[in-house]
């Protein structure tokens, strides 16, 4: 595992947005990087998962990228390929990010199923700390009280003992990206930073964002087989 960085930004606070049910933290944190000022400061390198990247609009997007907003002093972890077998090497390279920089906090973007029918989105949090749990509870969020935390960000919460974790939750309806569910994590965000970032765009071009994701998992997922099917054909 290897953190190349061109700036060292400090007591940021770290934003994490890994693919999960519904691709909401990922979409949450895509939007805030295209409708925030932020610019590509770095990279995470992880030996554990595939040589894959994607091209989209012409553009290079690799599979761990940092991004960096100086206005609110905030990164940005993004991810939209998921890597199944790296958690533990991921939380791992969040976790020395956050030390590195003397982070102030970590904040985690997830999807998490509901049980519930119908179209309501419920937004609920996790935290250990005393501050964000009161700025949590301000924005009219529910705590998770009992509940499995699954993937990077369960085994963050078991790696971080210094910089405290916070995880927001936004139910969805489906395993198909979920543009909505995203957007409650937004608004939830803007209420407990300041971001002054409207959610609504991300609403309006909820098709396109969701279209983008599709087509990602596809294409990785394509490309996952062909590269799986090449190794096959060297031992055969």
């Amino acid at each position: 595992m290897e953190i190349i960085l061109r700036k060292k930004p400090k007591n940021p606070t770290i934003m994490q947005g890994f693919p999960g049910i519904g691709m909401v933290g990922a979409i949450a944190a895509e939007f805030l990087i295209q409708h925030l000022d932020t610019e590509l400061i770095g990279k995470i390198l992880v030996d554990k998962t595939p040589p894959l990247v994607a091209v989209h609009d012409g553009k290079l997007i690799e599979p761990f990228s940092i991004y960096y907003n100086k206005k609110y002093n905030l990164i940005i972890i993004h991810s939209i390929i998921a890597t199944p077998g790296a958690e533990w090497q991921l939380a791992d390279a969040v976790v020395a990010l956050a030390n590195d920089l003397n982070a102030k906090e970590i904040i985690s973007l997830e999807g998490i199923g509901s049980t519930t029918p119908g179209n309501s989105i419920k937004t609920l949090y996790f935290t250990r700390s005393k501050t964000m749990e009161r700025l949590l509870k301000k924005a009219k969020l529910e705590p998770l009280n009992e509940g499995i935390i699954m993937g990077q960000t369960s085994a963050l919460l078991v790696k971080a003992d210094i910089t405290p974790v916070s995880c927001i939750f936004a139910e969805t309806h489906s395993n198909l990206p979920d543009s909505k569910a995203a957007a409650e994590i937004i608004k939830v965000l803007d209420s407990i930073l300041g971001l002054k970032i409207d959610y609504k765009p991300l609403l309006k071009v909820a098709a396109q964002f969701e279209e983008k994701f599709k087509d990602i998992i596809v294409q990785s997922e394509k490309a996952k087989d062909l590269q799986s099917k090449k190794q096959m054909s060297y031992v055969g």
